[in-house]
């Protein structure tokens, strides 16, 4: 009898366990982005999908085309094939209901690279040090411009990311507290509007960009160009991403006083179509932010959640102070793991390649190098 009792004590344990790695091993991870039109989505959500794949997930993407209620129907999909853990880039706060249903379900929830708004259901945030991004932008323009040494004052406008982003906030603040001191020392000059930092909501939505669409960058450029800086040269322009900074320079290249004299035009994400612009003189800057190890980190990160493992994740540090406000929702604060950027300009783009975020050759031709 205590035979058969010891062979169904190590039966019991073995099921136990086996039901234990179920919640990991073979499990859905359901991984929802944004959008397809800003070119580093896709890349996340393949290098997200390979990732949980690794640690021997299961993992389905989706993009939700800047629709949310698309991405919702997407994340409900997932909840109905049992998903164990989400990986959300949210568009907007309207992606609450179906993260209240997924907590209702036990499913752990990841805000990946954007924080879901005015939602208190969800307990993980995974992204860059936002505020730092907008440093690094505006480090680049006063550098480019060499202000400190400058002998007369240089015109500067200003475009923000999209004002139903959490992050397009930080960037700017970042890059205004850098800014503002040369603003007010009469070294810069604003040509249009002009928020002082994001808590003027008023004026932050006439420099935001709604949805990150180009479109709607090129056009306003295009009505700065005919307005507010027709009779002035701009010699430095605050763009938050790298699709928005294309769009702002095709606009600048239509006015004939610009072609050939380009002003500091800014960036993020490191595009490749941004290298290139770099390269060839037209962008001065971008900030690589290497969504493969961010995609690393957040499945991580759901990985020793799901195992119930202390949170450890290699190159990210927890939010604590000043940088707590990044984990706040509106509704209550998340913990927010960050990741540092690094400044890009014609002098270190090879920093892209060694990292891995490019194909190192192109067009099947030699080696690629800068």
């Amino acid at each position: 009898m205590k035979k058969i009792a010891v062979v169904l004590f190590v039966l019991a344990l073995a099921a136990t366990m086996v039901v234990s790695c179920g919640q990991r091993a073979g499990s859905l991870i359901g991984i929802a982005m944004p959008e397809t039109h800003v070119q580093r989505w896709v890349k996340d959500g393949n290098s997200l999908k390979d990732e949980a794949e690794k640690r021997g997930y299961r993992a389905e993407t989706q993009f939700g085309d800047a629709n949310q209620g698309t991405q919702n129907q997407q994340i409900q999909s997932f909840l109905t094939q049992g998903a164990k853990a989400l990986i959300v880039g949210c568009i907007n706060d309207g992606v609450a209901p179906v993260i209240a249903e997924a907590a209702r379900d036990g499913v752990v929830v990841v805000a990946y690279d954007r924080i879901i708004p005015n939602s208190a259901d969800y307990d993980y945030y995974i992204t860059f040090n936002n505020f730092k991004v907008g440093v690094l932008q505006a480090e680049s323009i006063v550098a480019g411009l060499e202000l400190d040494t400058a002998a007369s004052p240089k015109f500067i406008t200003l475009f923000a990311g999209s004002p139903t982003d959490g992050n397009a906030f930080f960037f700017f603040d970042g890059a205004m507290s850098v800014l503002n001191p040369y603003i007010d020392s009469g070294a810069l000059i604003v040509v249009g509007p002009y928020p002082r930092t994001s808590a003027d909501r008023a004026a932050f939505q006439r420099v935001a960009t709604e949805n990150w669409q180009a479109p709607i960058a090129k056009t306003r450029m295009e009505n700065l160009l005919n307005g507010d800086a027709r009779n002035v040269t701009l010699d430095a322009v605050l763009a938050p991403n790298d699709t928005l900074a294309r769009a702002i320079i095709e606009a600048l290249n239509s006015d004939a006083k610009y072609r050939g004299n380009l002003p500091v035009v800014t960036g993020q994400d490191a595009e490749w179509d941004s290298a290139m612009s770099i390269k060839n003189g037209f962008q001065y800057s971008t900030v690589f932010k290497d969504t493969a190890k961010l995609a690393e980190a957040a499945i991580i990160l759901a990985d020793q959640v799901l195992k119930g493992q202390p949170i450890n994740i290699p190159g990210a540090v927890l939010a604590t102070g000043d940088l707590a406000e990044i984990g706040n929702t509106g509704i209550k604060y998340v913990n927010a793991y960050l990741l540092d950027p690094i400044l890009i300009t014609e002098d270190n783009l090879n920093v892209m390649l060694d990292a891995g975020f490019y194909s190192d050759r192109l067009d099947g031709g030699s080696p690629l190098r800068w």
